[in-house]
């Protein structure tokens, strides 16, 4: 069990554990000197001779170091609040139980110190301020106990009241990747740098590689101590010292707020989505966009806050709010965290992590906004999951899950109405009738596209993606029409997609005007007329004769030069010929053969360069052998 302490400056908190312990918490010179504590203690005792050791985290009370005591906070089991009786509930005693209450922690009690000061009429005085103060909030039915640092009175009592507790501690959950904010790091001589933090989930053990800050260092474990003795191995829960090796590995590097990560959770974030709080004791309301300071495992950063429901939030009040921070950090859905004024002088309120990897758009969305409300009621990835992917139309990576919810995939069970799609970006979640109904959709975008260009074939897979303004990755979108396109729900001609019984037509205006633009190109043979020599209007003409050539009955040779379909493949004939006579084609060749000018002769090459027929070296050419033209040419 971890237990730390809280409450206002000078009401006895270390004091209480060198009575509890017999081990004294301030070490430090200047923390002697001036009767303070500055930061974190760290004490470990068994409360009774067989009872396994209790870590016990002692944080200043002063509100210059409160930063130092929400270090100390993230990650213990009981909080055990210390009010003075002589100076009952004050400014810090209000200020850390708001903070340990935005946390989370789970247990607490309180401990009136100082009793041999004061009379008993006194101590039932401060019962009742503390009755009161903690009347509204979840620890409500929190012991109380009187007791005195100097004359021991109640000590016992808090021993076994802390005994008690310990036996009610839930295990934490190992299950996932081993996670550990850094609160101190020193070097030890004949063994090297050592780090110092409460480990929030998973196991470790001697001979393990983790990564290291926000750079993702990789560092072996050397040694440890969990719970201040040497061990092989530690889990969440424990008080872990953590003796660190790794190349060019340096003291200055290492920092209080850093992590400790096992290698699938390092994803530094600087965008989290949260369930906000806003303190009932504020005097004002929290504006969108106002910036803060975010304490976060034992990490302290500024940011801002964008709220999602509303242009402010009253005191007391709860919204959904997005973090956009300015430094990285790390977090799991259901990490706690606390809120500071932006001068860090004020606790405001605190939150819990929905989503570290909060998106950057579409964030208000109805959407966006209900998987908000599935992350908030739960913390179990199966019991949310469901409600994810019935709001989602682009996907859930299941890597990112795994990050999220720090829980491996081998561990899930996932509901039957899930599939896991292959697409060129990775696989994704859909629930099933999601997925079918996204595929129905683009059969609906695809009717609607032949209703509106009945003379095209089709659109190919990029133009129809942004005909039907798909939020779906470009990979995910070639699934749904592979998948299509394998049940025969589509059909492809070349590249473009249609649906199965689409025929293409032309216009009642363009079947005129091709009526008498026919016989003209029929004429001309192989000197195919211009555009511009063809007696009606150009841009009408050019206009046609485009989307002929996109129905495959004409080419287009160059800008304005126009052939029939069955004169390119006599023209091909011709050339294929030529190559079987000469592997090597030369343009005067082919310009004697054809009967055309150099010029134009040179225009019809090219084109069969560009399709692919023939490839050119220099002033020469070949007929490519694997070219689908040649092949349906050949005899």
């Amino acid at each position: 069990m971890i237990v730390g302490t809280a409450g206002h400056i000078d009401h006895g908190k270390t004091a209480l554990l060198q009575a509890l312990t017999g081990q004294a918490g301030d070490r430090r010179r200047e923390e002697r000197e001036r009767g303070m504590t500055i930061d974190l203690g760290y004490l470990y005792a068994a409360l009774e001779p067989e009872a396994p050791l209790t870590g016990f985290i002692d944080v200043p009370g002063h509100e210059r170091f409160t930063h130092n005591m929400l270090a100390g906070a993230q990650g213990i089991d009981l909080v055990l609040l210390v009010v003075a009786a002589d100076d009952g509930v004050m400014p810090q005693t209000r200020e850390h139980l708001a903070i340990v209450e935005l946390l989370g922690i789970p247990r607490a009690l309180v401990a009136i110190s100082k009793c041999d000061r004061v009379d008993s009429a006194r101590v039932q005085d401060v019962r009742e301020q503390i009755r009161t103060l903690l009347a509204p909030g979840p620890y409500a039915d929190a012991p109380l106990i009187a007791l005195s640092s100097v004359t021991g009175e109640g000590i016992e009592t808090l021993r076994k009241t802390l005994l008690d507790a310990q036996r009610e501690v839930s295990q934490r959950n190992t299950e996932g990747g081993f996670r550990l904010a850094i609160d101190r790091a020193f070097s030890v001589a004949g063994a090297g740098i050592v780090v110092t933090g409460t480990a929030l989930s998973g196991q470790v053990a001697v001979g393990d590689t983790l990564l290291l800050g926000p750079q993702g260092k990789p560092v072996r474990i050397r040694g440890l101590h969990a719970q201040n003795q040497a061990a092989d191995s530690a889990c969440a829960g424990q008080r872990v010292a953590l003796n660190l090796s790794a190349e060019r590995l340096a003291l200055e590097h290492i920092h209080r707020g850093h992590w400790l990560l096992a290698d699938g959770l390092y994803a530094p974030t600087q965008r989290l989505d949260i369930d906000m709080q806003l303190l009932a004791g504020e005097s004002r309301a929290f504006e969108h966009f106002q910036p803060v300071h975010v304490h976060l495992g034992t990490q302290d950063v500024t940011g801002r806050v964008a709220l999602l429901e509303g242009a402010s939030l009253a005191p007391g009040g709860r919204m959904f709010a997005q973090l956009l921070l300015n430094t990285p950090v790390h977090a799991v859905n259901g990490d706690r965290l606390i809120l500071r004024d932006q001068s860090a002088q004020r606790t405001l309120g605190g939150g819990r992590v929905l989503d570290p990897f909060a998106p950057t758009r579409q964030r208000r969305s109805p959407e966006r906004l209900a998987q908000l409300v599935a992350l908030a009621s739960s913390t179990t990835l199966e019991d949310i999951l469901p409600a994810l992917l019935a709001h989602s139309d682009t996907g859930l990576d299941p890597q990112r899950l795994e990050r999220q919810f720090n829980r491996p995939r081998s561990r899930w069970v996932l509901p039957a109405d899930v599939r896991l799609i292959d697409t060129r970006q990775g696989a994704l979640l859909f629930s099933a009738s999601r997925w079918q109904a996204l595929k129905a959709a683009v059969l609906e975008h695809l009717a609607r596209f032949h209703q509106l260009e009945p003379d095209q074939m089709g659109p190919d897979r990029d133009r129809l993606r942004r005909f039907a303004g798909s939020t779906q990755e470009r990979g995910t979108y070639v699934s749904l029409l592979d998948e299509l396109l394998a049940s025969g729900d589509i059909a492809s001609s070349g590249p473009w997609l249609h649906l199965p019984g689409h025929q293409v037509r032309l216009s009642e205006e363009d079947e005129a005007l091709w009526l008498q633009l026919q016989p003209l190109f029929e004429q001309a043979a192989f000197d195919s007329p211009w555009v511009r020599d063809l007696g009606h209007e150009e841009a009408a003409v050019r206009g046609l004769l485009r989307k002929m050539a996109r129905l495959g009955l004409m080419h287009q040779v160059v800008r304005d030069l126009f052939y029939t379909d069955g004169m390119i493949r006599r023209l091909a004939a011709m050339l294929l010929q030529l190559a079987d006579a000469n592997p090597v084609i030369q343009v005067a060749a082919f310009r004697d053969a054809v009967g055309l000018g150099r010029k134009r002769s040179i225009q019809i090459l090219e084109y069969f360069d560009r399709i692919g027929l023939t490839r050119r070296f220099g002033d020469r050419r070949q007929v490519r052998p694997d070219n689908a033209l040649a092949q349906r040419n050949e005899p």
